[in-house]
């Protein structure tokens, strides 16, 4: 271990000789709260109000001018600026700088009503068209295309719930501001010791050959480099693949950090990842005024250059594994040879007093973590790794909060903590406050972003929706948590005041027995409904005080409680109840690396309530969605934050195969989810989780069975046209106007969305278009490996996304194609609809003009299936129409079996209409 541990906040919990937990006063190098947030109380937004009110009374005097005790000074004639001396001028600047800090650190930014209430407005008009044609539907059912219209009238049915899912939650969207100045002024004044919150930040890469070390290299050293105090930051790298690929590149990271990030925060350089700073085509000298800044870049980039060829180097090197596995430089074996059976591994490469740059400055903390595996113990890939990262920033650094990253996410911000804390730290919004959800954004992505991989409808319209219910869900990336809501307790509740009548009937004294009541009823209930949550910080603690015991018998007990939910390990123990965290000042650097050792062993969560009601929970391959559903059943909420410049930036797959399976893994996850016990449709009833995000929830969960109605809407076309049937009946005048009037309403809707939300009509379309290629091919395999997981119980295997860079340039990997499986249901609905196409058409012609009028609704159709369709086309074509032989070979065999279907229609045959034997005998 390079360097010292000490304790990151002034607050901590000490453990005594005895094993005792005992609470300790702030420690004397620091002369402030440890949580100044705490100082504010609920009336302070009312006595901040009182003073702004009386100044400017006193201002309305003659323009008497407010004194900080409460007087005034009239201006006399010609002389006012004269009076007023240094020191009441100093007065003054204090009370207005007091009162700026008592200010919110962020306010909601309602959408205009200009534009919110015509969307409102037809999204209700929608509702009742879509209920009018639902009831047409129902009542006019086609005899002689019976089964075709029961399957389209389900399909329907089942697109129209769907559609109420996920447009109400979108009700109430709302935009955010934050005021850094203002939380610079209450927490981070220049000369006094910065009262920010410690923040640990944690990285997890698996692959290295699929995460090239580049990539997590450039987002270490955007996090090293953020703007925020050295001492407040520590970063954790997860590997859970325990390559030595992945250890060298961050010794070698390490290094070059001494130099990256003195030059970066010296001239204030955005984005502070190098490989996308120097990769930016813009003017570098734009707001530069130093003339030593291009001597400096241009020495930077040489050595980043040079840092790359170091890394490049153990790539290639460790492609080539030798039979003995690896050595490390001192000789010994490298312990992750055996990737599935190894000890846990902590390297710390940078601290306080072994981190210093090329300027004698300290750098934050950097920590490789790599978990302990054994065969024969589960180990929940992601979640598992993430929990991990958890229990070991607890024991060494122990941040009051927590950022999480992708490896290939780098921070494109360097504010973007900062503009987290200004919600998790604001005293009257961050008590309740579980998580800050950042959007993703992507770079390398293809103009025209063929696959929808920016997702943009999703994170610029569905979660500011839910920004203004109980927050947005957890997306699994770039999200700063509390880490008391990891940990699974309950958000403070806000007392609720009495009415004006009970206030006057000594209304206090009942308000005070119903909260009783009503805590009681709660506790009762966490025994009968596990949806309730498990347990409140509050309630541990007065359980201790008022047991009965004495304190060091009571003590023992409610630590061996919390040993048996958080784990064997009294140091863990004792951090989980640190609210401000920290960690203890008398413990040495050897003993926190011991115990950091073991809760990283495989066996530490047996028989504890890790990854069930504690931590990253378990039991599905989207662990983000899970977690963060734990936590609004608990009653948090979560903010969505979207600063101008984004916080973070990362990599998408662009190719079309990379992203079905992506889709696919993304499916999967919420299939699990619906068929576990967490399912949104009947878990955390008990809680306080509100009706629309239960609503989105439940949405998010049931998407991929949308793909089984929309791959029958997307066959009805083709089949109505080769068969000649038609699964509409004859359409009356009153009829058809319904028809465009639903059609004008989704349509509408659509456009009133983009318009407040400022999303592309591009964006929109790629959205529309790729849920129809994910549906039938993604989602509708996610549906099948869920049912064999649940019945069978046959796992799938998790893929990594490979995150590699386009080093070909021109997105060469957009071109390129990897045949899958997850190909074959669109080329062959494509196939089936363009083969109906020619037959309906071809039927038509032979049949007179009496068949043409049916024929257009069949067609409209058809054509809706091969437009959304079109960017799948065009991944299959290849670049320059270089179609690939399996995809050909393909088409080819499909044609050929629809062909000899066409063949026995026969369209070209005239059909002769004869007489109704039934009707008129057989003397017709």
């Amino acid at each position: 271990m390079s360097g010292e541990i000490p304790g990151a906040s002034p607050d901590h919990h000490m453990m005594s000789p005895t094993g005792n937990i005992s609470r300790r006063a702030p420690f004397p190098y620091v002369n402030h709260s440890p949580n100044p947030s705490r100082e504010f109380s609920g009336s302070i937004g009312n006595v901040a109000w009182k003073e702004r009110v009386d100044g400017w009374k006193m201002k309305q005097d003659k323009g008497a001018i407010p004194m900080t005790n409460g007087t005034s000074i009239a201006p006399s004639e010609g002389r006012a600026a004269t009076d007023i001396d240094a020191s009441t001028e100093y007065n003054m600047e204090d009370a207005l700088l007091n009162d700026e800090t008592r200010q919110p650190l962020s306010r909601k930014v309602p959408i205009a009503s200009s534009k919110i209430n015509p969307y409102r407005m037809v999204i209700v008009l929608r509702l009742v068209v879509l209920s009018i044609f639902l009831h047409y539907r129902l009542t006019n059912p086609v005899r002689n295309a019976y089964p075709l219209w029961l399957l389209s009238v389900i399909c329907e049915i089942w697109f129209a719930l769907s559609w109420i899912l996920d447009q109400f939650p979108k009700w109430f969207p709302i935009n955010r501001e934050t005021y850094l100045d203002r939380l610079a002024l209450r927490y981070d004044r220049e000369g006094e010791p910065s009262q920010l919150a410690a923040v640990d930040i944690f990285v997890s890469t698996v692959d290295p050959l699929k995460e090239p070390p580049i990539v997590t290299a450039n987002t270490v050293l955007s996090i090293l480099a953020v703007d925020y105090p050295v001492d407040k930051v520590s970063c954790y790298v997860s590997d859970d693949g325990a390559s030595m690929l992945t250890f060298d590149a961050l010794a070698e990271t390490s290094e070059f950090a001494r130099k990256w990030v003195p030059f970066v925060k010296k001239y204030d350089i955005e984005p502070r990842a190098p490989e996308w700073y120097f990769s930016q085509k813009i003017d570098y000298l734009k707001d530069k005024v130093q003339p030593s800044f291009v001597k400096d870049r241009r020495a930077m980039k040489r050595e980043y250059e040079e840092f790359k060829i170091r890394i490049n180097g153990l790539v290639s090197k460790a492609l080539k594994v030798p039979e003995e596995g690896w050595i490390m430089q001192d000789g010994t074996p490298w312990p992750g040879n055996n990737t599935r059976d190894h000890p846990g591994m902590i390297q710390v490469f940078l601290g306080h007093s072994g981190g210093l740059d090329t300027e004698g400055n300290e750098l934050p903390r950097l920590v490789y973590v790599s978990r302990e595996k054994r065969p024969g113990f589960q180990h929940h890939k992601k979640a598992g790794a993430m929990n991990a990262l958890v229990r070991v920033s607890a024991v060494l650094t122990n941040g009051q909060y927590m950022l999480n990253l992708d490896c290939d996410h780098y921070i494109n911000n360097s504010k973007a903590v900062r503009e987290a804390m200004c919600f998790l730290m604001d005293p009257n919004l961050g008590p309740q406050v579980c998580y800050v959800q950042f959007p993703q954004r992507f770079d390398g992505i293809d103009r025209n972003d063929r696959y929808a991989n920016r997702n943009t409808v999703f994170f610029d319209i569905n979660l500011r929706g839910l920004d203004g219910i109980q927050g947005p869900v957890y997306v699994g990336t770039g999200c700063v948590f509390n880490r008391t809501a990891i940990y699974g307790y309950e958000p403070p509740i806000k007392a609720k005041k009495p009415s004006f009548l009970a206030s006057l009937c000594g209304g206090k004294k009942k308000a005070s027995k119903s909260k009783k009541r009503s805590s009681d009823k709660k506790k009762s209930n966490k025994h009968v409904d596990s949806s309730v949550p498990v347990f409140n910080l509050e309630d541990i603690e007065e359980g201790v005080e008022g047991a009965g015991f004495d304190d060091e018998k009571s003590v023992l007990m409610s630590q061996m409680s919390l040993e048996k939910r958080f784990g064997q390990s009294a140091a863990f123990v004792a951090s989980t109840l640190m609210e401000y965290g920290g960690v203890p000042q008398s413990s040495t650097p050897e003993s926190l690396l011991k115990e950091a050792i073991h809760v990283i062993s495989c066996g530490y969560e047996d028989k504890s309530e890790w990854g069930t009601e504690i931590g990253w929970i378990y039991g599905s391959v989207t662990e983000d969605i899970l977690t963060g559903f734990k936590m609004h059943a608990r009653g948090w909420r979560s903010v969505y934050c979207m600063p101008k410049r984004p916080a973070f930036k990362g990599s998408a797959p662009i190719n079309l195969s990379d992203r079905l399976n992506q889709v696919l893994r993304w499916a999967l996850g919420s299939v699990e989810i619906l068929f576990s016990r967490h399912c949104p449709l009947w878990y955390g009833y008990g809680g306080r989780l509100k009706f629309l995000e239960r609503f989105a929830y439940i949405n998010t969960t049931i998407y991929p069975l949308t793909s089984l109605p929309l791959l029958v809407y997307c066959i009805l076309p083709a089949i109505c046209l080769l068969t000649g049937k038609f699964i509409m009946p004859e359409i009356s005048n009153l009829a058809s106007i319904w028809f465009i009037a639903l059609f004008l309403s989704i349509f509408a809707t659509g456009i009133l969305e983009m318009r407040w939300s400022g999303v592309g009509i591009d964006e929109w379309w790629r959205n529309e278009q790729f849920w129809v290629i994910g549906g039938i091919s993604a989602h509708l395999f996610a549906v099948f490996q869920g049912l064999l997981k649940v019945l069978a119980g046959i796992d799938t295997n998790f893929t990594v996304t490979s995150k590699a860079n386009d080093e070909e340039g021109d997105f060469a990997e957009l071109y390129m194609f990897k045949w899958t499986t997850l190909l074959i249901p669109p080329t062959t609905i494509l196939i089936i609809n363009m083969v109906g196409v020619v037959t309906g058409t071809s039927y038509a012609i032979n049949s007179g003009y009496q068949s043409w009028g049916p024929l257009f609704g069949k067609l409209f159709f058809a054509f809706w299936v091969i437009v959304h369709l079109y960017p799948f086309l065009k991944g299959l074509m290849g670049r320059q129409n270089r179609t690939p032989t399996i995809v050909i070979v393909w088409a080819v065999l499909l044609a050929s079996i629809f062909s000899l279907l066409w063949v026995r229609v026969d369209p070209f045959t005239t059909r002769l209409a004869g007489p109704n034997i039934q009707t008129c005998g057989i003397n017709c």
